[in-house]
């Protein structure tokens, strides 16, 4: 089967760029390993400042009536302190304010607009082997259901299947060697947490961060990154799963949260993945290009997670020729290039400051000087949420009309 693209991953950034790919005449092939819908470790949160691209890819109405309600305060928990600051809203029209829906239901929602675009579905297809001949990619693929291995060509290929999972593609990782500062992901929704209404807090303890955001159903999702070598110690607690021994962790290491979680009740089980692997990877090579987080990826401290992996997609749909048959060798080394600066300009800053931001949360002293800090000068966390990319649009929206 012969197509203009093949795209392997249908997350957010996989999903966004085969949408917008068959918009242009594009004929796109998405494959996908799992069935959908299927939960994943997500902080959940979409800032405003992807709302307009939400506009774009025509989901923005559904999205706003499935998702939680509007987060309009940061805050910090650390140690006994807790600090909550208003979050600026959007500059630029638009809504103003992010909100949080699961993964389950944002990934089939927007694979739903890809098929609609016109792209084609295979799923659950897993991509097993792919190599360029020079004049294209030959991709052999194992459908999950019935054991067929379909073979794709397509003279453009995507990587849009994330970082965490190693495979034998050559744009996947290996895995890595085992390391006591690998951060593990932790995800699970709470009943009966008390967070107060439109607050979004990041939580520091020791070894690791986490965030709450209010999800949809009234249910309340946190989730965190835990080192390690401190879950390792965590693993000797009689707290049941891995799950259950982090949250009494985060409990007894940050007592400032424990009103707001001293009710709680797990509404499903505890979801975990990992190691994430925050960083800076290459977004163009070998002919493959990557988005989301194959392409890199900040610390889920700063819950930018979706919006990144989604605006990453625009970029290189807009860097891609309009016409799939104007495709040469010369024109994608050139979209290579134009895509990797377009992304470094709209993300180096981000995944530093998520970078400093995670670092801080997981030194053991930071509880009682940082919070210390910041309660001095509540302002200091609108400013951070800023930096992380919350409230400034960084890209160019020109199918709606807008030129940020």
């Amino acid at each position: 089967m012969k197509w203009d693209a093949i795209v392997i991953g249908g997350g957010p950034a996989g999903s966004t760029v085969a949408c917008l790919l068959a918009r242009k005449g594009w004929r796109v092939a998405l494959l996908e390993g799992k069935p959908f819908p299927r939960p994943k470790v997500c902080g959940e949160y979409l800032s405003a400042a992807n709302m307009l691209l939400l506009e774009a890819i025509g989901i923005a109405d559904d999205y706003r009536a499935l998702a939680g309600p509007e987060v309009r305060h940061v805050g910090l928990f650390a140690g006994k302190r807790s600090v909550v600051a208003p979050l600026r809203a959007l500059h630029g029209p638009g809504p103003k304010w992010g909100r949080a829906l699961g993964r389950d239901t944002l990934d089939t929602l927007l694979l739903h607009h890809a098929r609609a675009a016109g792209a084609e579905i295979f799923q659950p297809c897993v991509a097993e082997f792919l190599e360029n001949s020079g004049a294209g990619f030959l991709c052999r693929t194992k459908m999950m259901k019935n054991g067929d291995q379909p073979e794709f060509q397509a003279r453009v290929v995507i990587a849009a299947h994330g970082s965490w999972e190693p495979g034998s593609l050559p744009s996947q990782h290996s895995q890595p060697e085992p390391a006591p500062g690998h951060l593990f992901g932790f995800k699970a929704h709470l009943t009966q947490a008390e967070l107060p209404a439109g607050l979004m807090p990041l939580l520091a303890f020791p070894g690791g961060y986490g965030g709450l955001v209010h999800s949809p159903g009234g249910l309340v999702s946190l989730s965190c990154c835990v080192r390690r070598d401190v879950l390792t110690d965590l693993a000797r607690s009689p707290s049941g799963t891995a799950g259950d021994a982090v949250l009494t962790h985060i409990l007894e290491t940050c007592p400032a949260v424990r009103p707001v979680l001293r009710k709680c009740q797990l509404a499903d089980k505890w979801l975990s993945s990992g190691p994430i692997r925050p960083g800076i990877r290459d977004m163009y090579r070998d002919g493959i290009f990557r988005v989301g987080n194959a392409a890199g990826e900040a610390h889920p401290a700063v819950a930018e997670g979706i919006g990144m992996a989604m605006q990453s997609a625009w970029l290189l749909a807009e860097s891609l020729p309009a016409r799939a048959a104007s495709i040469s060798e010369d024109t994608l080394q050139q979209a290579g290039r134009e895509y990797a600066r377009r992304w470094l300009q709209t993300f180096v800053s981000r995944i530093r400051a998520a970078r400093v931001f995670a670092n801080l949360a997981m030194r053991p002293g930071f509880a009682s000087v940082g919070a210390v800090a910041l309660q001095c000068i509540p302002s200091m966390l609108g400013l951070c949420a800023a930096w992380s990319g919350k409230t400034d649009l960084a890209f160019s929206v020109r199918e709606v009309g807008y030129n940020v």
